[in-house]
């Protein structure tokens, strides 16, 4: 029987999700009844910490024990229901012209005898697994990101997860802004796609959502939480993306420097709405930037699910030998699509079908009735 090696990594930001993928590309390919089907016997590498554990150390130090670990399907069996990632990740770019280290990347993957290898990740850590793929690297690629802005799927793993963490802290903090009587900002995870924002916002009853896709007026916001006030709310619920800002403005950023990947830390426009609103209608007003509270957390039977159905089509997709592509989910089934398709650009709101900019809040409006 053919003897085949598969290696799988996490890359980028945690999410929940993630080790249900990596369980059930562990159980598919290792499954014995299928092996008898295919005539290959499959043996599954985890790459700990992302594209880090491919870069370091230089390959005639390599020490596989530090940096990869035999996965079996007792090890994996109840990976399902972990948060995180238990393989561990970075934000390791192998093709940093600071710090190129493909050919380690390379030499690793040679090292280890690896015949496949599976990338778990956003855009970024697909964009690496795509340039991989386009000089001869047998990869295949499986979406995860909250912000669900990967391009040509309908689901990204960890969303549903991070939008149950937004729903549920927006439920806490309620009873302290009607407690008290504060307009509550509450600062979501979206540097240029609003999906979290305005869904978690959906889901949690927001008063009034920004995002991204549309640069809000302060003003605006101001008269909408006098107008609520005027209405009876005691409290008001205002969502904001971390990638929102004003007409005008820049987005706002923690720091200067940038990741490996050349993005900048976003935030602090939670903070600069709620002195805002303060001032302009002296209602008292706080914010919260709910953060990394988003990516915890055990995942939600979706993203179990999801990461079971994306982990076996992952190798269904290497048996085939139809590398590099990415697992997609698109009008309610898995397929998959060429990553070099989705690197490089965003899945964002539309805002003319899904976002009312009077209301700065989801649509009231949603089927097109035919007039009576």
């Amino acid at each position: 029987m053919a003897k085949f090696r598969i290696g799988v990594l996490t890359g980028g930001g945690d999410c929940a999700g993630l080790n249900s993928a990596v369980k059930w590309v562990v159980k598919t390919a290792m499954d014995s009844r299928l092996e008898k089907e295919r005539g290959i016997q499959c043996e599954v590498l985890g790459i700990r910490d992302g594209w880090k554990g491919l870069v370091l150390p230089p390959p005639d130090t390599f020490d596989e024990s530090q940096h990869v670990c035999c996965l079996t399907e007792d090890i994996v069996r109840t990976w399902d229901r972990h948060g995180g990632t238990n393989l561990g990740s970075s934000r390791t770019n192998p093709y940093n012209p600071k710090d190129y280290r493909v050919e380690e990347v390379k030499k690793h993957i040679e090292k280890l005898q690896l015949n496949a290898l599976v990338a778990i990740g956003g855009d970024d850590t697909l964009g690496v697994a795509g340039q991989l793929a386009s000089e001869g690297i047998k990869v295949v690629g499986i979406p995860k990101t909250i912000d669900r802005d990967i391009v040509l799927t309908d689901y990204t793993l960890g969303y549903e997860t991070a939008l149950n963490v937004i729903t549920e802290e927006v439920d806490r903090l309620r009873t302290y802004a009607g407690s008290h009587q504060v307009v509550f900002v509450i600062e979501t995870m979206g540097r240029h796609a609003g999906w979290l924002a305005l869904e978690g916002g959906e889901a949690s009853g927001a008063y009034i959502i920004l995002i991204p896709e549309y640069d809000f007026s302060m003003e605006r916001v101001d008269e909408l939480v006098l107008q609520g006030v005027r209405e009876g709310n005691r409290y008001n619920i205002i969502m904001v993306a971390e990638g929102a800002s004003p007409a005008g403005y820049s987005t706002f950023t923690k720091k200067e420097e940038t990741d490996e990947f050349g993005h900048v830390f976003l935030g602090g426009i939670g903070n600069y709405v709620a002195q805002e609103i303060e001032k302009g209608t002296k209602l008292m007003t706080r914010s919260m930037a709910l953060g990394y509270l988003q990516r915890g957390g055990a995942p939600c039977a979706y993203d179990r699910r999801m990461g079971r159905y994306f982990g076996i089509a992952a190798v269904d997709l290497i048996i085939q030998e139809n590398y590099g592509r990415m697992v997609s989910f698109q009008n309610g089934k898995i397929t998959s699509v060429p990553i070099e398709d989705i690197v490089g650009k965003t899945q964002t709101v539309d805002v003319k079908t899904l976002y009312d900019t009077e209301r700065l809040n989801g649509r009231r409006t949603i089927l097109n009735l035919p007039k009576q």
